[in-house]
């Protein structure tokens, strides 16, 4: 059985933009002024406390993190599909896999909850028999926590599952669960996958399919 677990921002979702709109939301309510979207979107990865930590500044107090925390998840969770969209080639990858037998799961350091809404109100969810987020174990991304997991959920391989992301965190999360890493060109941090190469290097998602799953045959 071969499995493919995604990360979900900056891979199958474009959501750079709601990312940054929430972030600076939150800043103004904190009487601050607004970052650079790149400045933001370079934040991106690590899950929402690290994200509100890196936006606020290494002067907020544990307090103003925590109300400024609070904040995000709450103006996030009402404008978390304003604007993103799944990125091109995302939805023929998926029902390519699919029509393989191809077993698929979500990862990632998002809220576990916001990551399965996106996934519904962009009419994906149906491709993944599991979504796990950055609350779902003790542990986050690049730790291999979410991996076994879901090897052992579906009785996979190692040797035939695979981890796709747009960052080193993705691919040192393969590397850490001794799985194969894809990356993937586009994204929110495509740059840091030259401090972390995996084995497979995409343009497009669309491309996926023949490196992890050969076609049917009768």
């Amino acid at each position: 059985m071969d499995l493919v677990i995604f990360d979900l921002d900056g891979t199958l979702v474009d959501s750079r933009q709601d990312l940054c709109n929430s972030v600076n939301a939150t800043r103004s309510s904190m009487g601050m002024a607004a970052l650079d979207d790149d400045v933001v979107a370079s934040y991106v990865g690590n899950g929402a406390p690290v994200l509100i930590k890196r936006a606020m500044g290494e002067w907020a107090t544990e307090k103003q993190l925590e109300e400024a925390l609070s904040y995000f998840l709450s103006y996030y969770r009402e404008h978390m599909l304003d604007y993103t969209r799944e990125y091109p080639g995302v939805r023929e990858c998926l029902r390519e896999l699919n029509g393989r037998g191809v077993r698929m799961a979500v990862l990632t350091n998002k809220p576990v909850r916001f990551s399965k809404e996106i996934l519904i109100g962009l009419k994906m969810d149906k491709y993944f028999f599991q979504v796990y987020g950055g609350n779902s174990f003790v542990e986050k991304k690049p730790h291999p926590m979410g991996i076994d997991k879901l090897i052992e959920e579906c009785g996979a391989t190692r040797e035939r599952t695979w981890m796709v992301g747009d960052s080193s965190v993705d691919v040192l999360t393969a590397r850490n669960a001794g799985v194969k890493a894809v990356g993937v060109t586009y994204g929110l941090k495509p740059a840091t996958l030259d401090e972390a190469p995996p084995d497979v290097l995409l343009d497009t998602l669309a491309d996926l399919a023949g490196h992890v799953a050969p076609p049917i045959t009768w």
